[in-house]
């Protein structure tokens, strides 16, 4: 078999274990309803086969820190090394310019997750947007 099945098979294995037993990510808002996930990594924040981070060997995902945002990668050649498993790189503050640069970043990927990431981002960077407007509207007096 070739590795791409190989890795497909192996992500199928994991997801089956994670959705029909126990996963520690898994959040059950009620037995009806959609399950959520509360692994940092998780692109939608929803339990299902192609948003899991844990049952797919190529995965991306945008983080905020300290009001910068980062694409994360999973290289699936650091599996054996969990340290250094993501691999994170720094987006651009410019809106434009970070959504041209995920779609080079991952222009080879699954259009689900593209999809799923420049969402993310515009999210995340109205998010910054607010943080900040409110950061410079609260600003304390000095009385002196």
């Amino acid at each position: 078999s070739t590795p791409k099945t190989t890795m497909a098979c192996n992500d199928e294995v994991i997801w089956q274990v994670i959705n029909n037993y126990h996963c520690s990510f898994k959040a059950k808002v009620n037995a009806q309803t959609q399950n959520f996930c509360k692994n940092e990594y998780n692109v939608t924040g929803l339990c299902n086969r192609s948003s899991c981070p844990l049952a797919n060997a190529r995965y991306a995902t945008i983080r905020e820190q300290d009001g910068t945002l980062y694409l994360y990668t999973k290289c699936v050649e650091r599996a054996h090394l969990p340290k250094q498993l993501w691999e994170k790189r720094k987006l651009k503050a410019n809106y434009a310019k970070a959504l041209e640069q995920v779609d080079k970043l991952l222009e080879f990927w699954p259009k689900f997750l593209v999809h799923k990431n420049k969402q993310r981002l515009t999210k995340m960077h109205q998010y910054l947007i607010r943080v900040r407007k409110l950061a410079a509207r609260s600003e304390p007096e000095t009385v002196t």
